[in-house]
């Protein structure tokens, strides 16, 4: 079974794909709330159910950390309970249609200082031309120039 993209988690939870979206994380929550299948006399497996990192991730959506644990959590407890399993690979299915009809964009621009413009979306055609000036020169770190050198 495939893991579960840590994109997809992060923007389910951070209600990306409106109406659609909340169906597919509350269809998610109620699958992660089921309680372990097994057979008669059989303990419950020493994985997670995943139910800590999903509401970990609701609250904070964009942490891709805690969406990484949950994809962790989904891929052990699906390796160990078959009807999870079967469940997770149905839900992932309906996700992969919404994300296939344009529900779910999640874009995303971290750390450090960018110079020039950005577009940002999904499926983009034609061609774009952008005009931007060269990003500013470094600051001098003394009067005569770079540090080490001499006028």
């Amino acid at each position: 079974m495939d893991p579960v993209s840590i994109g997809l988690l992060a923007a389910l939870a951070g209600g990306v794909g409106g109406e659609l979206g909340r169906q597919s994380w509350a269809g998610l929550s109620a699958l992660v709330r089921r309680p372990f299948s097994r057979g008669a006399g059989e303990q419950a497996p020493a994985v997670s159910t995943g139910e800590v990192e999903l509401v970990r991730l609701s609250e904070e959506p964009n942490d891709q950390g805690r969406a990484q644990e949950l994809s962790t959590a989904l891929a052990l407890r699906a390796a160990v309970d078959t009807d999870f399993r079967a469940g997770l690979a149905a839900w992932q299915q309906q996700a992969a249609a919404l994300q296939d009809q344009g529900g779910v964009v999640l874009n995303s621009i971290t750390g450090g200082t960018l110079h020039g413009p950005v577009l940002q979306g999904k499926d983009f055609s034609g061609s774009f031309t952008f005009g931007t000036p060269p990003a500013p020169p470094a600051s001098p770190t003394s009067e005569g120039g770079p540090a080490g050198t001499t006028p």
